[in-house]
């Protein structure tokens, strides 16, 4: 007789206790890897958005609120800063590169963005169809924003102010969408794009009187003449020229500027840290439930020898070896924890790919996703059936069959 199918037969004998140990087993492997797939895939979702920008500069307030506004675009701007003096940042030794960010609307919970062409190309858009946008009140959409809106190349629509669909209509002034980017993996999958005008157009309600004695050529907006000393943008998305600008640049704006100066990174991080008490509890109530089925496989396997040693002492009268009992408990053991570790990490991907259809795909996640971890956590199972097993196929090791064939 073979002795998986002996091991098979043992485990089918009691299957109420079976599938509770896995079941029980499984819940907690499942919690590990529900962490594991959000926190990298957070960590990805963060680095991707925020690569190639070294600093943002905004409105004076919360510097984690002015990242998540203008960088992950899930919060409402600070305020507003004059686009005379953002010239004039955008034009210091330090700065790089300056990309401006004008917001306020939406269309259907997606934020409308105005700014440069230069934007698109730091997350390496594309055009799946039409084309960019060369006028104002003209947009190109997110896939996300085609796929959940059904917008296509050519449809009009109108912007609702802040970020919900209950917002003030602008009635007066509608887009037209005149291109829809491919599908990045990035933030601008859920953005509507224009120009920084059509943004000041919708907003502005009179024409306001051009100031012939300013007419300052733009830097940040090309083909752009400022005439209007008060206009302004939102934010500006800023890269350092060189890495001496990380330590002046910051500070330098923080205090002899009226604007703010807000690091990515380091927002992110403390972002991180703030989530960490919540994860880390998570992470204690997958831990214990699997030292607790770890006692639950270890009782069930010591009361099943004792209830076996008649039987394990019959396979020693017909040839089997003690090694034979040893492997016969030990892969008992193994079987159990490695079927409880891999239901539990398809259950992990099963609640992402639950939550995405509930929430939608502008989450970011992805349930097809699989990292090293998860392998360290199916061999953490198997050394875990290692070990509750241990005790027990010793025991069996040690089993007399003089003895037990006697009842005694």
């Amino acid at each position: 007789m073979s002795i998986f199918y002996l091991v098979w037969s043992y485990l089918k004998a009691k299957l109420i206790h079976t599938v509770l140990n896995i079941f029980l087993l499984s819940l907690g492997v499942a919690v590990i890897t529900l962490i594991i797939l959000s926190t990298h895939q957070l960590q990805e979702r963060i680095e991707s958005n925020a690569k190639g920008i070294d600093l943002v500069v905004g409105a004076k307030g919360s510097p984690l609120q002015l990242i998540l506004c203008s960088i992950f675009h899930i919060d409402f701007p600070t305020g507003n800063i004059n686009l005379v003096e953002a010239e004039k940042l955008a034009g210091h030794r330090l700065v790089k590169s300056a990309i401006p960010l004008a917001l306020g609307d939406s269309y259907s919970n997606f934020r409308i963005v105005g700014t440069t062409l230069l934007y698109p190309q730091l997350y390496k858009a594309e055009l799946l169809s039409g084309e960019w946008w060369n006028a104002d009140l003209e947009v190109v959409i997110g896939s996300t924003v085609a796929t959940t809106t059904q917008l296509k190349v050519g449809d009009t629509f109108e912007s609702a102010h802040g970020l919900t669909k209950d917002g003030h209509a602008h009635e007066e002034s509608r887009y037209v969408v005149r291109g829809i980017m491919k599908s990045s993996g990035t933030v601008i999958d859920n953005l509507i794009l224009t120009n920084i005008q059509s943004v000041w157009s919708v907003h502005n309600s009179e024409e306001k009187k051009i100031d012939l004695s300013l007419s300052l050529e733009s830097k940040l907006i090309k083909g752009y003449t400022i005439t209007d000393s008060t206009q302004e943008i939102t934010s500006l998305l800023v890269k350092y020229k060189n890495p001496i600008a990380a330590i002046q640049l910051p500070r330098m704006i923080n205090t002899q500027t009226k604007f703010q100066a807000a690091s990515p990174a380091f927002e992110t991080t403390r972002l991180f840290s703030l989530l960490g008490s919540g994860i880390d509890a998570l992470m204690g109530l997958a831990y214990l439930l699997v030292f607790i089925s770890s006692i639950s496989i270890f009782i069930a396997l010591y009361n099943s020898l004792k209830e076996r040693k008649y039987d394990l002492a019959i396979m020693r009268s017909m040839g089997a070896s003690r090694f034979k009992l040893v492997q016969t408990i030990m892969l008992e053991g193994v079987t159990l924890t490695a079927v409880g570790a891999s239901l539990g990490i398809l259950i992990g991907h099963l609640l992402v790919y639950l939550f995405i259809q509930s929430i939608g795909q502008e989450t970011g996640l992805t349930a097809s996703a699989f990292y090293l971890e998860e392998v360290y956590v199916l061999i953490g199972g198997i050394t875990l059936g290692l070990l509750c097993s241990a005790i027990p196929a010793s025991q069996a090791y040690k089993t007399d069959i003089h003895k037990v064939l006697a009842g005694n």
